[in-house]
């Protein structure tokens, strides 16, 4: 049966029809308004006043106890204070039994018999997806690199997360990272930790950038703004029928074969690049390799250079053919294995600095991959993660 008898005492300030003549009304309903709201304000007052005497007797409780159990100060003396405090504590929990009393026997107003659920209507609805950008590549590279200036941390706290829960927590707190920068920021961290042979983490951020890579095909197919498919693809992908979850597994073994073939392909280019370079370094003042050149001089001529014989190299030329030591003797210019006209002291240390340079290229071929990964480390030092790495790479 239902108890209707707290409907009984309601105070209203207007609910009289009759009312003595001599009496205005409209003056009379002024006065109990005003007298209730003076009563609910001194209400509040005796509120306020018990919350900060129980915050202060809270406060000393706590500070006697702890110096009694640090033992600071007459332990006789602490314990009649504590013995005052909790006196204290005791009256103050009558106070609030007698305010909860007050509280509850007061008559029902307006104001107190019931609060706003709701001050306003709000409707969700998914934003539009943005129209794509003709952009051109050098816009398209500013926008890729100003975004890694700012986000490159977050980017990095997204790749090393695990768990879906995890990764749809964190991009619902940083929707920012739901765009196409994201994923192809990921698409290069991906190559480069391949190309650093770190294979199971080049694993586990692919697997983060398919993820992000569903978001944005999503938001395609819906036409909406990729941050409002957040929520649903982390619960379709954790709810998804067999099908589904093959296909998603299915791409990111595809992604992962083709990170690993591109980064193959990266490094035999840095070290072609590098052989090149290294090649152009040596080259002499005609534009010649001198390692290249001495390959094909005569057995006789080599062994001139190797033991650093002038006399011996003078004979030799003298019984060559005419025209077989002009050839070969322009070459050795060329590639300044040979300096005409120097003195016998500077012609021995170039003739040195040049045999130096042959016998460390025949060296070349053992020592050009760990050659290679240096020149990319330092490369990776002074910019940035993501150049070098054209669009190609990108899926």
């Amino acid at each position: 049966m239902v108890d209707y008898s707290k409907w009984k005492n309601i105070e209203i300030s207007d609910d009289e029809d009759d009312t003595h003549p001599n009496i205005d009304t409209p003056s009379l309903f002024r006065w109990r308004h005003q007298a209730r709201v003076e009563r609910m304000a001194e209400m509040e007052r005796e509120k306020e006043e018990f919350k900060k005497k129980k915050q202060s007797y809270q406060a000393r409780l706590m500070d006697v106890k702890e110096r009694i159990q640090k033992k600071d100060g007459d332990e006789a003396q602490l314990k009649k204070e504590l013995e005052k405090i909790e006196k204290e504590g005791k009256d103050l929990d009558r106070q609030e039994e007698d305010l909860v009393k007050k509280e509850r026997k007061a008559p029902w107003n307006v104001d107190t018999i019931s609060k706003p659920g709701f001050e306003k209507t709000v409707l969700n609805k998914k934003a539009a997806r943005k129209p794509d950008e003709n952009l051109s590549e050098e816009e398209k590279e500013a926008r890729m690199k100003k975004f890694v200036k700012e986000n490159e941390k977050l980017c990095k706290q997204y790749g090393m997360l695990r768990k879906y829960d995890d990764s749809k927590r964190f991009l619902q707190e940083h929707l920012d990272l739901v765009c196409e920068e994201t994923a192809n920021y990921l698409v290069i961290w991906s190559i480069n930790l391949e190309m650093e042979e770190k294979h199971e983490l080049m694993a586990h951020v692919a697997h983060q950038c398919i993820c992000m890579q569903y978001i944005l095909e999503l938001a395609k197919q819906l036409d909406v703004d990729p941050r409002a498919c957040v929520s649903s693809f982390f619960s379709k992908i954790q709810n998804c029928v067999p099908e589904y979850k093959e296909q998603f597994e299915s791409e990111i073994k595809g992604f992962k074969e083709r990170i690993t073939k591109r980064a193959q392909e990266k490094i035999k280019e840095a070290l072609a690049e590098a052989e090149e370079e290294e090649k152009a370094a040596r080259l002499g003042p005609g534009g010649l390799d001198p390692a290249e050149v001495f390959e094909t001089l005569p057995e006789s001529l080599q062994k001139c250079f190797e033991s650093r014989d002038i006399e011996l190299l003078q004979k030799t030329i003298a019984e060559m053919p005419v025209d077989e030591a002009k050839f070969h003797m322009k070459r050795c210019v060329d590639s300044g294995l040979w300096v005409p006209n120097a003195g016998d002291v500077d012609l021995g240390t170039e003739e040195e600095q040049k045999n130096t340079e042959a016998e460390t290229d025949t060296k070349q071929s053992k020592s050009a991959k760990s050659d290679s990964d240096v020149g990319k480390e330092d490369k990776k030092s002074e910019e940035p993660i993501y150049t070098g790495v054209t669009t190609d790479d990108l899926d």
